[in-house]
């Protein structure tokens, strides 16, 4: 539970700090934001997967650039559902919102520890 807790607030982290840095992402809260990293990890462990599989030649065909924009579709997708407290405009935004919360996620996991070695 701690660990879902501490995904949460790194995705929330992602989000805040894309909202600060890339143009055309704006975020309501901190509210909205834990909101937010919530819901980008239901989307990212329900529909992402389901996307990747459907647009897969595609991102073969990309070398795999094609997941930056599944990437970009997931965080705007969080932020429709958001209705007006949180806002991604335009296909770059969502781009650069995806690899800044991406960076973001890698060095939280880093810090938190591969759970799939304490499993074995």
């Amino acid at each position: 539970m701690v660990r879902f807790i501490f995904r949460i607030l790194i995705a929330a982290a992602g989000l805040w700090l894309s909202s600060r840095i890339v143009p055309g992402v704006w975020v309501d809260g901190w509210t909205t934001l834990l909101i937010a990293g919530f819901l980008l990890g239901v989307v990212n462990a329900v529909v992402r997967p389901v996307v990747t599989v459907l647009t897969f030649p595609l991102t073969l065909v990309t070398l795999g650039l094609f997941l930056l924009v599944v990437n970009a579709a997931m965080i705007g997708l969080v932020a429709w559902m958001l209705g007006g407290h949180m806002q991604v405009h335009g296909l770059l935004a969502g781009i650069e919102a995806a690899i800044v919360t991406g960076v973001v996620s890698w060095g939280g996991h880093i810090l938190l520890g591969d759970d799939r070695r304490e499993r074995e």
